[in-house]
């Protein structure tokens, strides 16, 4: 198009580059959205963090090897001294996840255990019925008892609680004797309370405490991402734990359900052919 003479300094000129900049800067900011990556709304609030902790999912899958594989060695250096997995062979983990014997014996067997062994702890019950008040329970079906979104939320919301025996607390679990063993990693966080009143007979209102939000205390060593993908892995070996067979058995599920509707075509051509005489 052909600028005529003074338009560039004229009222229109000035409205035209008014237009142009606004242009730009909506552009750069549609780059800049695109370019990083999405931030949980969780974290864009900031002080409100935790405030929607209960619909937290684990979102991980056993076919995710390497996840799983991370997972074992960060069981073995946090939970292994006080939690089992009496249903687990070291053998068994290293076929099943693909570590070579002499990564299992190096980094993850303990010292005195054989690939035969079953993974056990350690800790004598009489002294976690002494130190925790109860003894650490085998985690070798936790996730099929309760879930992994459980796990993982339970790993999540933990919270310091000068009340507590052990110095913690937890929401997923309140009045949980597990320690908070993860905080070096995650840091230390309080929990928020509000006053929530509740119409009761009579006109009365009862007043009660309704969690709000996590503020942080003290930075852990690692940053919230890398925490979260850090429970998340952990999660994810309780998983396959288990059920170590979980993959094998979906896909062979598949051929199941294929055979039987096969088979019940089949039943039904024969239906119809000893059946054709009286319809």
């Amino acid at each position: 198009m052909r600028t005529e003479p003074g338009e560039r300094t004229g009222p229109r000129g000035l409205a035209r580059a008014a237009r142009c900049a606004r242009v730009l800067a909506l552009a750069a900011l549609l780059a800049a959205g695109l370019a990083s990556p999405g931030v949980p709304a969780a974290e864009e609030a900031g002080d409100r963090y935790g405030a929607d902790w209960e619909s937290w999912r684990a979102d991980t899958t056993v076919a995710d090897t390497a996840s799983v594989q991370r997972g074992a060695r960060y069981f073995v250096s946090y939970c292994l001294g006080c939690h089992s997995l009496k249903y687990e062979r070291w053998s068994r983990l290293g076929s099943d996840l693909g570590i070579p014997p002499d990564v299992l014996a190096n980094q993850l067997l303990p010292p005195g255990d054989k690939p035969a062994d079953y993974i056990t702890s350690a800790m004598p019950d009489a002294d976690a019925e002494a130190w925790f008040g109860k003894a650490p329970p085998d985690l070798s079906l936790m996730a099929r008892a309760r879930g992994k979104d459980y796990l993982y939320r339970y790993l999540m919301t933990f919270y310091v609680d000068p009340n507590s025996q052990t110095g913690a607390n937890n929401l997923a679990l309140p009045s949980s004797a597990m320690p908070a063993v993860l905080s070096e990693l995650e840091g230390l966080k309080s929990a928020v309370y509000r006053q929530v009143g509740q119409p009761g007979a009579n006109g009365t209102v009862t007043h009660e405490q309704v969690f709000d939000h996590f503020e942080t205390i003290a930075p852990g060593r690692l940053t919230p991402a890398e925490y979260q993908q850090f429970v998340r892995d952990t999660v994810n070996f309780l998983d396959y734990v288990g059920e170590p067979d979980q993959l094998l058995r979906r896909a062979l599920g598949v051929w199941v359900v294929l055979f039987l509707l096969v088979f019940t075509w089949l039943a039904w051509l024969v239906k119809r052919e000893y059946w054709k005489d009286v319809h």
